[in-house]
């Protein structure tokens, strides 16, 4: 235990360190100039601090005051020695921020009673930070790994619906990159960015109710065969919605609404402009952009200028066209997280079509 000794009075210093050395596991460090004191003790962290009432440019008084003032200081123990034998001086320095006070001259029992109360005080008052220190450790812990686990079981959750959908796994990892890069470009915070990060991937999670004959057919779906593939939106949200997770919120909110339109020719709801989430109108330019540079059994891939010629096409009809320029601005990075995620056929140098025959 640290003990810090204040006094103007050489002959009170020695005394003091002479009185305090005899706890037990106790070092004394003492400053005759109260500034100086002052300054040390906010530098550091002493386990007791025995200040002096009466000291020339800075009194006691003002002393605790100040020290008390500091970030961090509230709970160390305070020992005031004063040679006034004045209440109010006594109530005075209690109001400031001492913990207890001992009278000139000092008696060396009720010094050192009182001291080794203040320092067993101080003991627990940091083994209780320990504590608690250790234990939001441990919830941070159990946090993240309840967060880890509850992102696994839905990102499996999007694989499933995978297997149903011609989209591939490297789909949903590249989407959920150009995600995040328009939502960091856009100025949301980093835990924000990884939201979306983790979310963007649930966005289709509703075709798992779509019928296989409808999902996976290869030509052009009637009318009616489109009414019941728009349903996957609906369906996605009501599997998502409801939790109490910020990322689950985010993905039933994705779910719901990436394929609504900046005109209002969407779906489900045909919402209008910022009428749609912000998130909905940002998986809306990465989902369909990755999808058209993306070959599929049932069509080849779009060269990108293609890909860019659309968007700029539909930017303000279909597309919120900030985010499209927030896109188009960063084509370069794009191209680099296109490169990064290659579906199992491109990185072999076989066709999706021929893939999905020799399957």
């Amino acid at each position: 235990m640290q003990i810090a000794i204040v006094d103007d009075n050489p002959v009170n210093v020695t005394l003091l360190k002479v009185l305090a050395r005899q706890l037990p596991d106790t070092e004394t460090v003492e400053f005759l100039d109260s500034r100086e004191g002052l300054a040390w003790c906010l530098a550091h962290d002493p386990d007791l601090l025995i200040v002096d009432y009466m000291m020339p440019e800075l009194d006691g008084m003002d002393f605790i005051e100040a020290f008390r003032a500091a970030p961090g200081k509230s709970l160390t123990p305070i020992l005031m020695i004063t040679a006034s034998s004045d209440t109010d001086v006594k109530f005075m320095a209690l109001e400031k921020g001492a913990n207890d006070l001992l009278t000139k001259p000092v008696d060396r029992a009720e010094f050192l009673a009182r001291t080794r109360s203040m320092l067993v005080l101080r003991g627990h008052q940091k083994a209780l930070s320990d504590r608690a220190s250790w234990l939001a450790q441990e919830v941070a812990k159990a946090t993240a790994a309840i967060v880890a686990r509850e992102r696994e079981t839905v990102l499996k959750l999007a694989r499933a619906a995978e297997y149903r959908d011609p989209e591939t796994g490297a789909h949903l990892l590249r989407m959920a990159h150009y995600s995040q890069l328009i939502a960091r470009e856009l100025g949301w915070s980093q835990a924000d960015q990884e939201l979306i990060l983790d979310a963007a991937p649930m966005h289709d999670i509703g075709k798992v109710g779509t019928p296989d004959h409808i999902l996976l057919k290869p030509g052009r779906l009637d009318p009616d065969e489109m009414t019941i593939m728009r349903e996957h939106a609906a369906i996605g949200f009501e599997i998502l919605d409801g939790s109490a997770s910020p990322f689950l919120q985010m993905a039933a909110v994705i779910a719901l609404t990436h394929h609504e339109k900046f005109d209002g020719s969407g779906y489900p709801k045909g919402l209008v402009g910022e009428a749609i989430p912000l998130v909905g109108r940002i998986v809306a330019v990465a989902d369909v952009f990755d999808a058209l540079t993306s070959e599929r059994p049932y069509k080849a891939a779009w060269e990108v200028d293609r890909a860019v010629a659309f968007l700029k096409e539909n930017s303000g009809s279909h597309f919120d066209p900030v985010c499209v320029q927030v896109f188009l601005d960063h084509l370069d990075e794009v191209l680099r997280i296109k490169a990064r995620f290659q579906d199992e056929s491109e990185k072999s140098g076989t066709s999706a079509r021929e893939a999905g025959a020799a399957a």
